[in-house]
């Protein structure tokens, strides 16, 4: 695997490995991958729901259009993961007496025991991936991640790319027609 050789490769990117969105996808992927293949195939979950699990035993109830935020999730993928963990007897979903089209989520006895199993599996992986950070370092990293996360969140807001991904229109497919044979 290629090193920066400065951080001015980082400030003016001449190749894909200069990339820091490229460099921290390729930095999760083995160990997101792992943690997909653990839910996936040790529980029958998808990454998705597992998230939505942890959140919900973190926050206890909430309703669905808070959580989609929380999540920072759009609500329909929100709603069908909702959807799929009710299906699988996860969560609960109730109707809000006084706005019948509010519903609140909470997870079921089921999801608090899946999340009991599931937890300390995620985070032994995680704690086996942090050990490749020295200990003096961990704390700048965390630093370093909070104001990548709070400048992603600056900048999707000022609205920098203004292209729209249409995925319901068949997404990039409908640009490369030569594609379709």
């Amino acid at each position: 695997m290629q090193v920066f050789t400065d951080a001015q490769a980082l400030r003016s990117p001449r190749c894909l490995d200069d990339l820091l969105l490229y460099r921290l996808s390729r930095a999760i992927r083995p160990g997101s991958g792992m943690a997909t293949r653990l839910v996936e195939g040790g529980f029958g979950i998808t990454h998705r729901e597992w998230g939505m699990i942890g959140m919900l035993a973190q926050i206890g109830e909430i309703t669905s259009s808070a959580f989609a935020e929380r999540l920072q999730l759009d609500r329909v993928r929100t709603s069908r993961g909702l959807r799929s963990l009710a299906e699988k007897k996860l969560v609960e979903r109730r109707r809000d007496a006084e706005d019948g089209r509010e519903v609140h989520v909470s997870l079921s006895a089921a999801g608090r025991q899946l999340c009991e199993a599931v937890f300390p599996r995620i985070a032994r992986l995680n704690m086996d991936l942090l050990e490749a950070i020295d200990a003096e370092h961990l704390d700048i990293f965390l630093k370093c991640l909070r104001r990548l996360e709070l400048r992603g969140r600056e900048l999707s807001a000022m609205g920098v790319v203004p292209e729209k991904a249409d995925r319901r229109s068949g997404g990039t497919r409908h640009k490369w027609p030569e594609c379709s044979a």
